[in-house]
């Protein structure tokens, strides 16, 4: 099993105020599984997400990924967690608009220590992958917003991660563009990548294999996907 959380609750402090945002949620996902979290604003999943990302911790619960108790660690040991082992894509791209697709690919490779070369040649086999070999030169700005959701992609697979957390991938693309992002994302699954994605938006939802929906900060299992 590649994530295991149970009994996770999460509240917030406003004032002298508990406000409860995660009620007892208990999640598993299987290694190459291809999961969709789904819910509408204030559901609870975006802070969810930040727990399993590894960006926030619970009040209360026990989180284990690939088998390592991952609330017991440090934040030195944490970084490293967020660096190896999980691959991020954000709804806004978040790429440096004066580095290259190939420099924003290798970014994650020069804070793991690889060699220049290395580096270089990894983050553009990453771009091959996603079918941009053509626009490794390109700064942001010549990029559509499908390639650049296609650049952040490779970036969060670069260094091989254990699992892909995706945040609304699809939230700033066109119909076009966000059809080619889901192709992409099912076919890295078929490949063997773990995939986690957070969406509000069922029909996005629906590439996954399987649907977990999350109301009031609390999960629900709906099975398979309708493909």
């Amino acid at each position: 099993m590649i994530l295991k959380l149970e009994h996770i609750y999460k509240d917030y402090i406003q004032g002298k105020m508990t406000v409860p945002v995660l009620k007892d949620v208990s999640l598993h996902v299987e290694e190459g599984e291809y999961v969709a979290i789904m819910g509408p604003s204030g559901s609870g999943k975006s802070t969810l997400m930040n727990i399993v990302g590894c960006l926030d911790r619970p009040t209360s619960g026990s989180y284990e990924l690939a088998g390592e108790d991952v609330l017991s660690l440090s934040e030195n040991k944490l970084a490293d967690v967020r660096l190896n082992s999980i691959g991020f894509v954000f709804q806004n791209f978040q790429l440096l608009p004066r580095m290259s697709a190939l420099d924003n690919v290798a970014l994650p490779l020069v804070y793991a220590g690889v060699r220049k070369k290395v580096r270089r040649e990894r983050a553009r086999e990453a771009l091959v992958r996603v079918g941009l070999e053509e626009r490794i030169s390109f700064n942001p700005s010549q990029l559509s917003g499908g390639q650049k959701q296609r650049v952040a992609i490779a970036r969060a697979m670069v260094n091989k991660p254990k699992i892909l957390l995706a945040d609304e991938p699809t939230g700033a693309l066109d119909s076009k563009s966000s059809a080619q992002v889901m192709e992409l994302f099912s076919k890295l699954n078929e490949e063997g990548v773990t995939v986690v994605m957070i969406t509000h938006d069922p029909g996005i939802a629906n590439h996954a294999k399987r649907v977990v929906d999350i109301f009031d900060g609390e999960i629900s299992e709906r099975g398979e996907a309708v493909q």
